[in-house]
């Protein structure tokens, strides 16, 4: 069962993880999640960091999608118009509909498509049900929906429990 919540690789943030790993490990396709992983809770902005490391995902021939459990379609369009990907909003995440969704809408299938998000719940139990590549990322900022404050005490032993037991690879970050 713990191994459910064990994310393939860890990395500090979305724009620290190396593309050249992800196109190295067969990697066509991400779904990535939307609040404190590309911006923070309820936030439109994306950090030019950020922004920057989409470019270079989709000059390395890397599809993306953005699948939130945010009921408010306008803010997830927005961030992902910016960005000029699909998106799918009230994931429902973990259930595996959205991720099958994710993965219809960039043409790719279980072994070539990543899953990225900031929380073990949602992200990488969903990802990890369907036997995809995961990567947990840390959350970008503190602030968060109530029930999310309520699970990071849960995934914190967790991770403390992953740490001790089943030891995840830490990515290690990209070349400046």
């Amino acid at each position: 069962m713990l191994s459910l919540f064990h994310p393939t690789l860890r990395a500090e943030s979305l724009d620290d993880i190396s593309i050249q790993r992800l196109v190295r490990d067969g990697i066509r396709g991400l779904i990535i999640d939307l609040d404190n992983t590309m911006t923070p809770w309820k936030d439109v902005e994306i950090s030019p960091r950020v922004a920057d490391w989409f470019a270079e995902l989709k000059a390395a021939g890397i599809q993306s999608c953005v699948v939130s459990n945010s009921k408010h379609r306008t803010r997830v369009a927005i961030v992902a118009e910016k960005l000029r990907i699909p998106f799918i909003f009230r994931a429902t995440k973990p259930r595996g509909r959205a991720f099958r969704a994710g993965m219809k809408i960039m043409g790719t299938g279980h072994k070539d498509t990543a899953v990225i998000g900031d929380q073990l719940f949602t992200d990488i139990l969903g990802g990890n049900r369907l036997g995809l590549y995961t990567i947990l990322v840390i959350p970008i900022s503190d602030h968060e929906f109530v029930g999310t404050k309520f699970l990071r005490r849960m995934e914190k032993l967790l991770i403390w429990l992953i740490k001790h037991f089943a030891p995840v690879e830490s990515h290690t970050p990209k070349a400046p």
